[in-house]
């Protein structure tokens, strides 16, 4: 029986018969019945007809499922600005790994980004309702883990598109900015003390 399976399978490979381009043969019986068949009818057909068909495929999600259900479970938000070589390390360990994630920008809603992260840093990386402030690629790892996200890139995988940065208002206080690793009560003192 192996043998068997074997040879059906080099011959099928050398037969030039493509898997997207199979025939099927639709007949009609002594009887008066459709047939439809892979094989060409026997002598005593009628009606004969000889169709090409394609693979038919259902496209939901070029991700694997289980990416899907990491994503929908657990989403992944990225906090980050143009803070230099510890930014550009967060985005590439995320890309590195192929997660998909949305990438947002802090000084597009300050406020709102401090009401979230309880400070100004960046990178902030939320990985459902997990919250990691910085960059340390094992904590990252960990919490990644947890939520069944690939340590490679899944087939299919494309990088999310970065948000247009935000234009700086031409008086912004020096301290006004996010910063990186800086302290929340840095931040919050006001100029000139």
């Amino acid at each position: 029986m192996g043998r068997f399976l074997i040879l059906a399978l080099a011959l099928s490979m050398f037969s030039g018969v493509s898997p997207a381009a199979q025939q099927v043969y639709v007949w009609t019986d002594e009887l008066g019945n459709k047939e439809y068949r892979d094989t060409p009818p026997p002598p005593g057909a009628r009606n004969v007809e000889r169709r090409n068909i394609g693979i038919s495929t259902i496209q939901t999600s070029e991700l694997p499922y289980s990416v899907q259900q990491a994503v929908k479970n657990f989403p992944v938000t990225l906090w980050v600005l143009d803070c230099g070589a510890v930014c550009d390390n967060a985005r590439a360990h995320l890309l590195r790994r192929g997660v998909p994630h949305t990438e947002k920008d802090p000084q597009a809603d300050r406020e709102a980004f401090e009401k979230l992260t309880g400070g100004v840093e960046v990178p902030v990386l939320y990985v459902g309702t997990n919250r990691l402030k910085g960059y340390l690629a094992s904590e990252w790892d960990a919490a990644l883990d947890v939520a069944g996200y690939p340590r490679t890139p899944p087939l299919g995988f494309k990088a999310p598109v970065r948000p247009a940065p935000v234009a700086k208002p031409a008086a912004a206080p020096a301290n006004g900015a996010p910063g990186v690793g800086g302290s929340q009560q840095a931040a919050e003192q006001p100029a000139g003390k």
